[in-house]
């Protein structure tokens, strides 16, 4: 079940729970592109670079944390996976159990899914739960479920997943020779910071921590669950974060913070982002960037942003968000017109 190129589980191993023998389910995730990102920086008035989490897989930070999880479910004899999700974990899930030859279901707010996310998790062929709820309901259900049934539950509160998503810090640490002063994430369900400093604290490192929610949907940044939280930022649409407190934890020991931003501010950093530095995200991923634009790192002088999701995963969004498109008759003289203006 390995690819040709090593993945994670292979080029860390000594560093996670997984002994020579053990089963892997792979697809080549991590190693994905750390890349400078000359106009944000000149905006921020400090060297930033992009974390291009996009480019796992199946288009997202998630494989990091599901080949350790769904390749635990196949050493512990799991026949099934199951996870709630926003729709990056419910489409890296679906994959990776597909791979493993595992039975797949995932639960999804009815509604709620970008479109991309739906496609995938339907075409690698889990059973997908539309549920007449939002995320937070949803993780309650799954957890429950599992407590019923021999089913393993793939979400964050999977430390499987946490040891897969560290490795992330640990690639920013080789590709920056251990150069970061600042790390800015979107924060969701809260794993992903939990996670990159758990990697950071491993490695002997410690730059500071810096999490940014959407305002309709920050239960970090109000202190308080949100019961309906709203936001364009689909991926980060959740009102009561199963790492709540390790996320809180990570930010306060590394000297970081937690902030929201609007969604015009995600949408700007997401336009933005494609526009001048030629990277397609998903909406919550520009959070990272809008939040350092808005909040700033704390006179940081080296900035990563985890860009976490590829534009691919809601192209609804990003064609409510860009140009239209040019008709044009079959003429030389049309097609002047239309490319000159």
């Amino acid at each position: 079940m390995n690819s040709s190129r090593p993945g994670l589980i292979e080029r860390y191993r000594d560093r996670l729970p997984f002994e020579p023998g053990d089963p892997v389910v792979s697809m080549g995730e991590g190693s994905t592109p750390l890349v400078r990102a000359d106009h944000v920086s000149e905006l921020a008035g400090c060297e930033v670079w992009l974390k291009l989490e996009g480019l796992n897989p199946t288009g997202s930070f998630k494989d990091r944390g599901m080949t350790c999880a769904v390749s635990a479910a196949v050493r512990e004899g799991a026949q099934a996976v199951i996870c709630a999700s926003t729709g990056n974990t419910a489409a890296s899930a679906a994959a990776y159990a597909a791979r493993a030859g595992l039975t797949g279901a995932v639960i999804v707010p009815e509604g709620k899914i970008a479109t991309g996310k739906l496609a995938q998790a339907l075409m690698h062929g889990a059973r997908v739960i539309a549920l007449r709820g939002n995320f937070d309901q949803a993780l309650e259900l799954v957890r429950e479920l599992c407590g019923r049934h021999p089913i393993a539950l793939v979400n964050s509160v999977n430390d499987f997943r946490l040891e897969g998503q560290k490795t992330a810090a640990f690639e920013v640490l080789e590709d920056l020779g251990g150069e970061v002063d600042a790390v800015c994430l979107p924060v969701g369900n809260a794993g992903n910071i939990t996670a990159y400093w758990k990697g950071f604290v491993e490695a002997g490192a410690a730059p500071a921590m810096y999490g940014f929610q959407a305002e309709g949907a920050a239960p970090l940044v109000t202190g308080r669950r949100v019961d309906k939280p709203e936001t364009v930022a689909s991926a980060i649409r959740i009102g009561n974060p199963a790492r709540w407190e390790e996320a809180m934890a990570a930010m306060r020991d590394s000297r970081g913070a937690v902030n929201a931003v609007s969604d015009e501010q995600i949408l700007d950093a997401y336009r933005m982002l494609a526009s001048r530095e030629g990277v397609f995200c998903e909406p919550a991923s520009a959070t990272s960037v809008a939040g350092l634009l808005h909040h700033r790192a704390g006179g940081a002088r080296r900035v990563v942003c985890v860009l976490s999701g590829h534009g691919l995963k809601d192209p609804q969004t990003a064609l409510e968000q860009a140009g239209s498109v040019v008709p044009c008759e079959a003429t030389i003289e049309a097609v002047e017109r239309a490319v000159l203006g």
